[in-house]
């Protein structure tokens, strides 16, 4: 894996300007910082579903669900996973009505694409239509989406990898976010550039490829906490849980 070049590809893709990308997350912020409860529904993949390659320790989304429901104090808050390994954007297109809809949120937290990357150029296409229909489906129900882009991949031989073609779909998600002025918790750039080389990257990674281990959610959690202005290590044993 040419780590440099993805660094430099990178750089080039994304496009969002800083300020853009902080205004898209104030609605979001104006609901933790409100009185009102809010169901938030973490959806996507593997990774979301957080199941085996954690080792028994915390996702994401429960990492998600300490901060906000206990250290935050916002009790009636409820917070839902409904992640599957193995998904894409199609399936979870046309299981939205159980996975999404019928919980009511005000929030959809959406990480999709490692798996819908395999399908490879002829299905980027797909890719961004189901993305178009799902956002269209969230707002008909003013619902308010949250996007991820997944965590970059370890592989020795990008080019023969079945999921080389990752950072375009990673790009297709920055493209949707700036698009459709959806904020964007862009996981892929924070990654490349915090972990400077393949050593680093695999202390996130369980199986040495592509799922987030332990310290992976944690990295996931705390970037998302910053964004949305939530990161406090000084009071939240949450924020300063070790990461290596």
């Amino acid at each position: 894996m040419n780590m440099e070049l993805d660094r430099r590809q990178l750089f080039q893709l994304a496009a969002l300007s800083t300020t853009d990308a902080v205004e898209r997350f104030q609605t979001i912020k104006g609901l933790l910082a409100g009185k009102d409860p809010v169901t938030w529904v973490f959806t996507g993949d593997s990774i979301t579903h957080g199941a085996l390659h954690t080792m028994g320790w915390r996702s994401y989304p429960e990492h998600f669900a300490e901060r906000v429901r206990w250290e935050l104090r916002r009790v009636r808050d409820i917070v839902i996973n409904t992640g599957i390994s193995g998904d894409r954007m199609p399936r979870l297109l046309q299981d939205a009505e159980w996975r999404v809809h019928r919980f009511q949120p005000q929030v959809v937290s959406l990480m999709m694409g490692m798996n819908d990357c395999i399908a490879g150029p002829a299905g980027r296409d797909v890719f961004h239509e189901a993305l178009d229909k799902f956002l269209a489906s969230l707002k008909a129900r003013k619902s308010l989406l949250l996007l991820h882009t997944p965590n970059p991949i370890y592989s020795p031989d990008m080019e023969k990898d079945n999921r080389k073609d990752l950072p375009a779909y990673v790009e297709i998600l920055r493209r949707f976010a700036n698009d459709n002025a959806v904020p964007l918790v862009d996981h892929y750039q924070h990654w490349m550039e915090t972990r400077k080389n393949r050593y680093e990257l695999v202390y996130l990674l369980n199986d040495a490829a592509v799922h987030p281990n332990q310290y992976g959610h944690l990295e996931f959690a705390n970037h998302l906490f910053r964004k949305l202005g939530i990161f406090d290590p000084a009071t939240s044993r949450t924020c300063r849980l070790f990461v290596p």
